[in-house]
């Protein structure tokens, strides 16, 4: 979607985000390989200087050293001409649900990369827009019924501003019907492993779970809502959604306002929010935020690594938006071609790609940090510091240790821990941990230890 949808913050203490939750998930069955993954999000037409599929599937050896498994491209349907917006409209103006758009090459583009992702053990899931089509997709002449009218005019989506689009009536059954069956098309045809369902809130709950019933016939998938505010939409639709009220939170920390109280009292809320199973996705930036909000330097200056981290190590599914692994620190145009510039960060480009590497590594081989009920437990610790946060999330024996420094000053700190034998992030050997740690963090610094590397 182009717009936040909207961000709420949290309450309370010290209690294990995986422990208590609503309700059971029933209909989201939750595909093995997703327990682990990092989610890696492709803007396809600003990813290339070609805007190709086919320079996907190039860099997927890229992608697969990085260590990201989902690979969540943005629409790649045909863009509505009709009230286009700027010179190559939204990707989110579907024209037509069953083709590829020819500005990003051809069906059998999409389905050698959906292959070389599979032959890596990556995964692929396709961005679905089903609140709305274009003024010039076939629907609007064919079947007027299908869209919401007002005085027998057809209506774009209520409030949004959203004047390149048509609102679908979810009143008419067979829109619906025809809706699931272009879902379907990809997953027989092209094998794809899931949708990232945009502004999945704005459509009716009872459509995802018919949806999601038919689509799982086909093979299991991992369903992803653009939602943060319905906690229904993942009771039998969705295995996770959007933590905008994570977001929220890392810009009031990454400004050096925050507390770690606030922090818990969200992972509180979360654990009574989230049905067992499900999750949130964590991100620091996405293609909404980087196009209309601000980069990630802007929103968090230096303590941008502090917070992805967080996004790692809070429970939920992290998220690296296509260029954040380098550092990307410009607002790439959304209606035009804009394409980032992957050679011009040089060194720091190079230190931040290994930064999430190491990241990558830590969450998939420490379950402590896995989505869901795969994941973990969290507790927060007590210090002598209330300007330095920390917590351990731990599996089993598995335990990853958090220390964020949440000011803009050098920060010194004594925590009360358990003896271990932890690998600080990007260490080759362990580091025997007593009873008592004492770190001195930089300002907006961290530091992380976890039981594998």
């Amino acid at each position: 979607m182009r717009r936040l949808l909207g961000v709420a913050l949290a309450l309370s203490l010290l209690i294990p985000a995986s422990a208590a939750f609503a309700v059971s998930a029933p209909n989201a069955v939750l595909p093995t390989w997703v327990k682990s993954a990092t989610v890696y999000e492709v803007n396809v037409r600003q990813y290339s200087s070609n805007s190709k599929l086919a320079s996907v599937t190039s860099d997927i050896p890229r992608l697969k050293s990085l260590g990201v498994d989902v690979l969540w491209l943005m629409p790649i349907y045909p863009i509505g001409v009709t009230n286009r917006l700027g010179s190559l409209g939204s990707p989110y103006s579907i024209r037509d649900y069953k083709k590829v758009n020819p500005e990003f090459g051809t069906a059998a583009d999409l389905k050698a990369l959906v292959k070389a992702a599979h032959k890596v053990g990556m995964h692929v899931i396709l961005d679905w827009v089903a609140n709305h089509t274009a003024w010039d997709n076939a629907w609007v002449a064919n079947h007027p019924d299908w869209y919401t009218q007002v005085n027998g005019q057809i209506i774009s989506p209520a409030g949004t501003g959203w004047n390149d689009v048509a609102d679908l009536n979810y009143d008419n059954q067979d829109m619906r019907a025809a809706m699931i069956s272009s879902m379907k098309y990809w997953v027989t045809n092209f094998d794809v492993d899931g949708f990232r369902c945009d502004a999945a809130g704005m459509v009716p709950q009872d459509f995802w779970e018919d949806a999601t019933t038919e689509l799982a016939k086909s093979k299991k998938l991992f369903m992803l809502a653009e939602d943060g505010s319905s906690s229904g939409l993942l009771e039998n639709a969705f295995n996770a959604n959007y933590s905008w009220s994570l977001l929220g939170n890392l810009k009031t920390l990454g400004s050096g306002y925050g507390s770690q109280t606030q922090v818990e009292n969200l992972m509180d809320q979360e654990s009574y929010t989230y049905p067992t199973g499900t999750f949130p996705l964590n991100f620091i930036t996405n293609h909404d935020e980087n196009s209309w909000n601000g980069t990630a330097k802007e929103f968090y200056g230096a303590a941008e690594d502090a917070m992805a981290v967080l996004t790692y190590t809070l429970p939920g599914m992290p998220l690296i938006y296509n260029g954040q692994e380098i550092g990307l620190d410009k607002r790439l145009a959304f209606f035009e071609k804009d394409a980032i510039s992957w050679k011009a960060y040089g060194t720091k480009g190079k230190a931040k790609t290994l930064f999430y590497t190491q990241l990558n590594s830590i969450k998939a081989n420490n379950p402590a940090l896995w989505a869901g009920t795969a994941g973990g437990s969290i507790t927060f610790l007590q210090s002598d510091n209330p300007s330095v946060m920390a917590f351990v999330r731990a599996k089993g024996t598995n335990k990853v240790l958090a220390v964020i420094n949440l000011t803009t000053e050098k920060q010194t700190v004594t925590l009360t821990t358990t003896s271990s034998k932890l690998y600080k992030l990007g260490a080759k050997k362990a580091t025997n941990i007593g009873s008592s740690l004492k770190l001195t963090l930089p300002a907006s610094g961290y530091a992380l230890y976890s039981t594998k590397p």
